[in-house]
């Protein structure tokens, strides 16, 4: 392991690093071995490795090019250490109280939470990921999953679920979903791309088929975005935040953080270059929307016509739940259903999944009270926490197992 980080690379190596351990550990674990100490010494060594790193004002500074750096906010990476360290040494009652104290909400949610879905066994689990059953990370490259939270969800999974499936708008592999879990291959159904790619628990992959001409032109984009990142002045905007991308069916690429470390006019100016690319591919725009986030440039393929508009529609995760369930024989039309968020694009599952049953429960992990008055009116049966530490520890407390 690499003890001494000063540069971007070696950062991500040592968060890879961490992600061999900690699933190691997760394995130990859950099959109630002992734990190897030398493995929580190597946690221990990882977390020392990132506060080693140089720092001024909570800014961690690591060099990508010669002569260049990038500022970073490692509080994910090293926050999720700290925690997965704790966890693995001390009483999961005691690591409740360390959650408490960064979270004084937890308890009470949790407790209330237990009232609403103590009696509940789901026929299917499905959630989203970041900022819903994961805290938020500024890189997703390094938001790799720690130890507690893949013994928690694992846990609700296989103790109160048939089905249980993470469903993100990140790829599925090549820095994606499966890169980044530490749970058990065989607990979880990966879907990425907003569903439009999944992985089952049988390691079997599958996609929603996309038009080959549709697929050409996205190619065509994706590889000259890949050669201009290659170019010394855009390959920062392949290293913060969302990075580059290629999801089934859309790419995603950054031309900010969540920290602004890029300064506003090469931001736009990116942003600019990239359009200019998608027009070039697509100049009737009759294939891609493009979105802009002001920290990622979303190219998105677009699927068929809406039938109430007759327009070209994204494929969001509503579509998702549709295509998985008749893929996967989820039988959602049986219920329960348990759905997980924390944003508005995240309703469209539980539209989707009440359309099918009734019988569907709702956790959102949101304090927008706009966004609670809208899931309250699709789906009666809701519930909202206010951190995903809050919603895994609920879900760990309802599989009743220590």
């Amino acid at each position: 392991m690499i003890s001494k980080i000063r540069t971007l690379q070696q950062f991500y190596e040592l968060m890879f690093d961490t992600k061999c351990i900690r699933e190691k550990i997760v394995g130990q674990l859950l099959n109630k071995e002992g734990i190897d100490e030398e493995l929580v010494d190597l946690l221990s060594r990882a977390l020392n490795g990132l506060k080693d790193i140089p720092c001024r004002k909570n800014k961690y500074h690591l060099s990508y090019q010669k002569n260049r750096t990038v500022t970073m906010n490692l509080s994910y990476e090293i926050e999720e250490l700290e925690k997965d360290i704790f966890f693995l040494t001390h009483t999961q009652e005691k690591f409740y109280h360390y959650l408490e104290k960064l979270h004084p909400e937890l308890q009470e949610q949790v407790r209330e939470g237990h009232k609403v879905f103590c009696k509940i066994k789901f026929k299917n689990f499905i959630t989203d990921r970041d900022g819903t059953v994961n805290n938020y990370c500024g890189r997703y490259k390094s938001s790799i999953q720690s130890v507690y939270n893949a013994v928690f969800l694992t846990r609700f999974a296989t103790g109160c679920t048939e089905n249980a499936m993470l469903l993100t708008s990140a790829p599925l592999d090549n820095v994606g979903l499966i890169d980044i879990s530490v749970s058990p291959q065989d607990v979880f159904i990966l879907a990425g791309s907003k569903g439009r790619e999944y992985i089952d628990k049988n390691g079997v992959k599958g996609q929603f088929p996309i038009e080959k001409s549709k697929q050409e032109k996205l190619n065509i984009i994706n590889q000259r975005l890949s050669d201009l990142v290659k170019k010394q002045e855009y390959e920062i905007y392949s290293l913060i935040g969302s990075g580059l991308q290629f999801k089934f069916g859309q790419t995603t690429i950054a031309r900010q953080d969540i920290y602004n470390s890029i300064p506003k006019r090469e931001s736009e100016d990116f942003l600019n270059l990239v359009t200019a690319i998608v027009s070039e591919v697509d100049p009737h725009n009759g294939f891609f929307r493009i979105e802009d986030t002001g920290k990622d440039i979303e190219i998105i393929l677009m699927i068929e016509k809406d039938g109430k508009t007759n327009r070209l529609k994204d494929f969001d995760k509503g579509d998702a739940i549709i295509f998985l369930n008749e893929e996967l024989n989820l039988d959602i039309e049986e219920g329960p259903n348990l759905i997980c968020g924390d944003t508005r694009s995240d309703i469209h599952m539980v539209s989707a999944a009440m359309n099918k049953s009734d019988n569907t429960w709702v956790i959102f992990v949101t304090e927008d009270e706009d966004l609670k008055h809208a899931v309250n009116n699709m789906c009666p049966h809701s519930y909202f926490v206010s951190e995903p530490d809050t919603l895994i520890t609920l879900l760990n407390n309802l599989s009743g197992r220590d």
